[in-house]
């Protein structure tokens, strides 16, 4: 879904999960929530950072940015770890309306 100009945005139910911004470049902007243990220990990461508008308001989201970053199966797994985060956020009318 596009949400916000130049931006994919990847929902649970009504929640971001994921966006994928800047597709235009050679490494496309992946930005992802994640548990506070994971957030420490990726932001630290090089090619990762606080996610910039989200971070900065106290959310645990990081984003690749650069170079290393992580591997295609790291950050499938970062993305899927997003998605079960949000999804158990959600009502649990809404998680059975959804199949979760």
């Amino acid at each position: 879904m596009v949400q916000w100009q130049g931006s994919d945005v990847w929902k649970v139910g009504d929640k971001m999960f994921a966006l994928c911004s800047g597709q235009d470049h050679a490494l496309p902007g992946i930005t992802f929530k994640t548990s506070a243990l994971d957030y420490e220990v990726l932001r630290e990461m090089p090619g990762l950072r606080p996610a910039p508008y989200l971070a900065s308001r106290g959310m645990k989201w990081i984003q690749r940015h650069d170079h290393p970053g992580l591997s295609d199966e790291d950050l499938r797994q970062c993305i899927t770890d997003s998605h079960r985060i949000v999804a158990s956020g959600l009502s649990r009318k809404k998680r059975d309306e959804l199949g979760l």
